[in-house]
């Protein structure tokens, strides 16, 4: 209770913005982009084989929509379970790194040999070793959404001011309840900043997994259309994967609204 009377003025409140202004200019410019698109292909007689027209994007769409409803819901369930995993692993880590500071650099250092490894390489590997199943797939999405989530909790959980922990050792809290009643509250931003880009990284995890072995998922439309040269098949896939991961990002931006109101920030595309 602490944390949320001190965050009116520990935390800098920014400018109101006109958030569904920028969304109603995002959408004409991605409409503007589109009939570009369409009257490019048109007007050139560009070969379908090459770059198709937005039209025939969504009447690929329109002929098979069980079929890529299907491999849409493969795939985010997929990325689902892998952010899932990553996050929970992340704040593992970055909650004891918050209570043994000391432990902070060889963790770190350990993140970054992660993080570096190439996923286009190790997603081969996992499918050999655990099969065509989903754990490679969740694997491989927890490894590439883990690193982001990490370095903004752990700055996020240690950005309190002096001022308040001493305000919460004035009051005798534990590390623990210092943890939960000011460093959470105060992380949260961060976490949701996090989050914005982890959430969108995870359904290209899932398709880069997806790309070495799987039975179903968004993925292996691509992959299956690419190796026949069928660009409508591939982009409809691209489309939806697009579509997905907007519609993640803004509901993540609605959540970081509705659960840190004290921050009055802006919706940023």
């Amino acid at each position: 209770m602490i944390a949320r009377k001190q965050m009116a003025t520990a935390l800098p409140t920014p400018a109101r913005t006109d958030g569904n202004h920028g969304v109603r200019l995002a959408s004409l410019i991605i409409l503007a982009a589109l009939l570009l698109w369409e009257v490019g292909v048109q007007v050139t007689r560009t070969p379908v084989y090459i770059l198709p027209a937005p039209s025939q994007i969504v009447t690929t769409l329109a002929a098979h929509p069980a079929h890529f409803a299907e491999a849409a819901l493969i795939t985010l369930g997929e990325a689902t379970l892998g952010l899932l995993l990553g996050l929970s692993v992340a704040l593992a880590i970055a909650t004891l790194v918050t209570l043994r500071p000391g432990m902070e650099q060889g963790v770190m250092a350990l993140a970054i040999l992660v993080k570096s490894m190439p996923l286009a390489a190790i997603a081969p590997l996992l499918t050999i070793w655990l099969g065509f199943g989903v754990l490679p797939k969740v694997i491989i999405t927890a490894l590439l959404t883990f690193f982001p989530v990490l370095v903004n909790a752990i700055v996020g959980l240690q950005s309190a001011e002096s001022e308040m922990l001493d305000l919460m050792r004035a009051y005798r809290a534990t590390a623990w309840q210092t943890l939960v009643h000011l460093r959470v509250w105060l992380a949260l931003p961060y976490l949701f900043a996090a989050l914005r880009v982890a959430a969108p990284l995870a359904l290209v995890g899932a398709v880069i997994a997806e790309w070495t072995g799987a039975s179903g998922g968004l993925g292996r439309i691509m992959w299956l259309a690419y190796s026949n040269l069928n660009l409508p098949y591939m982009f409809a896939a691209i489309f939806i994967l697009s579509i997905a991961g907007a519609a993640i990002y803004f509901g993540i931006v609605w959540c970081e609204q509705r659960f840190t109101p004290w921050r009055d920030r802006p919706t940023h595309l």
